[in-house]
């Protein structure tokens, strides 16, 4: 089945059906099918095994409620809405179900590791179907695929890599994606070994982790299990949100992790920031913290005063800084507002960072490198935890040669990134062509960057002239123009209001 083909097929099977709503209510429902059975063809596989016994209870797994011997055999319609919304999804979720004499039981009150997985999985999803027919058709669809067959395998992990990037034109579900350029060039850099741990506190759907796993798989040699059973433990993973959530372990599920490790809940206040020991720090981090998002009180109370902010992106710094582990390594995404930031709480992470961290590399990125889900500058930080920063190189991305502008049709590419890959290793300082006195790739001392205020705003973009567009064009520049001034807007109450917090904090 090629990839085009499924797609299709499975859009024009859900698009009828009238209890589901848009593309992440699609993706949603897509994606708890999709759990199912890749967990019980898993679950297959480990009873191979004579002594393993299968976690979710007979009648509940894939095999027996989502295939039958025969059409005749198979539940559909109401039968089958009634069946997931009132025995499969109760059950899956540790609940208790009425059986036909009207006793109810908990037929699934196993609390071992796998088992808690599927219960927090399925308490996040929702059957969002109302047309059984059509839900029928839909898991018929996926029984289609083998996994046994690797190349069927690779394939479907395309399909799923191509669902997750239409989380980009789906509103505010395009946060959770990071383009896959974004994330292979930080991941390389980072260079995570075998037997390190990689984090993304903030994981979305999974993409920096996957890339981690692609670049450990490599180091691999043939027939050494030992090494594949550490990628097991590696990756370490965490998502505040439901959608993301259940869409970053299905992607490790696909990717043969056979226990994801990636918890529910917000990452700032699992606990405070300076309680954390070595025990949960981990060797690598890799991430796009959420921006432009306004901190809970919780998380606010988790941190040092001189480091609390109403800003996410500027609390998960600090929790980055401070779950590294000495020695480790880190790249972190990061808007123009955190690098340009003046205020006593953003100086005081930045003296942080410097402090704790060796901030060696810093590349700013174009403004449309996340189109069309916004136009906000960014930029990858590049740090490790092998002493203080002593200087730090900054790198201008420039978009390749004919491109005005990243867009849905002319994404972000890995070969992009070329030719910052080829000057990493071979650093040299750059003049910008076409801007005397300005700089395309430098090198500040550590002394410089204190004297001009802890402002890392090096190498920026030059000012271009305005460019003429057609309409269609000028419409979608108007709405991530749109976009970016509201944020910027966002970005400018959470530092007003930050500041008037820590004045109230010291009149307290």
């Amino acid at each position: 089945m090629s990839l085009t083909s499924l797609i299709k097929r499975l859009e024009d099977i859900m698009r009828p059906d009238p209890g589901i709503d848009g593309t992440a209510q699609r993706l949603s429902q897509i994606v708890w099918i999709l759990f199912l059975k890749i967990f019980d063809y898993k679950e297959e596989e480990a009873e191979l095994d004579d002594d393993y016994q299968p976690v979710i209870p007979e009648g509940y797994r894939w095999r027996d409620w989502a295939t039958g011997a025969s059409l005749k055999d198979q539940r559909t319609g109401d039968e089958l809405i009634d069946f997931v919304n009132n025995q499969l999804f109760p059950a899956l979720r540790g609940e208790s179900i009425e059986d036909e004499n009207g006793v109810r039981a908990i037929p699934f009150p196993s609390n071992t590791p796998r088992a808690l997985l599927v219960k927090e999985f399925m308490s996040r999803s929702h059957n969002y179907a109302a047309n059984g027919i059509q839900l029928r058709m839909v898991l018929n669809l996926f029984d289609e695929v083998d996994f046994s067959d690797a190349d069927e395998t690779h394939e479907f992990n395309d399909i799923y890599e191509t669902l997750l990037k239409s989380l980009q034109a789906a509103g505010k579900a395009g946060e959770f994606y990071t383009p896959r350029a974004v994330t292979s060039f930080a991941v390389k850099h980072v260079d995570p070994k075998l037997g390190e741990t990689v984090g993304d506190f903030a994981c979305g759907t999974a993409g920096f982790l996957v890339d981690s796993l692609r670049h450990l798989e490599k180091q691999v040699q043939p027939g050494d299990t030992k090494a594949m059973e550490s990628l097991q433990d590696s990756l370490i993973g965490q998502e505040f949100k439901p959608l993301p959530y259940m869409l970053g372990v299905t992607n490790l599920l696909l990717h043969d992790i056979a226990l994801p490790n990636i918890t529910y809940g917000d990452s700032l206040d699992r606990k405070r920031l300076l309680d954390y020991e070595d025990e949960d720090c981990v060797d690598c981090i890799v991430m796009n913290p959420p921006y432009g998002g306004i901190a809970t009180e919780a998380d606010k109370a988790a941190f040092p005063a001189d480091l609390r902010s109403s800003e996410t992106a500027d609390l998960f710094m600090s929790y980055i800084i401070t779950r590294l582990r000495i020695n480790g390594r880190a790249a972190v995404v990061l808007p123009n507002g955190f690098l340009e930031g003046e205020d006593n709480t953003r100086i005081a992470i930045k003296k942080l960072l410097f402090r704790q961290c060796n901030l060696h590399t810093v590349i700013r990125l174009p403004e449309s490198v996340f189109s069309p889900y916004t136009s906000i500058d960014t930029n990858i930080l590049f740090f490790d935890k092998t002493g203080s920063t002593q200087e730090t190189w900054f790198y201008r991305f420039d978009k390749p040669e004919g491109y005005k502008h990243f867009s849905k049709t002319r994404p972000l590419l890995p070969q992009h990134f070329q030719p910052v890959d080829e000057w990493w290793d071979n650093r040299v300082e750059i003049a910008d062509p076409e801007v005397e006195g300005a700089w395309k790739a430098k090198k500040y001392t550590v002394d410089e960057l204190v004297a001009g205020n802890y402002r890392l705003d090096k190498c920026g973009y030059p000012h271009e002239e305005e460019e003429i567009l057609p309409p269609d064009q000028l419409i979608d520049k108007y709405r991530t123009d749109k976009q970016r001034i509201e944020t910027q807007i966002d970005n400018l109450l959470v530092q007003i209001m930050s500041v008037i917090n820590n004045d109230t904090e010291k009149n307290a």
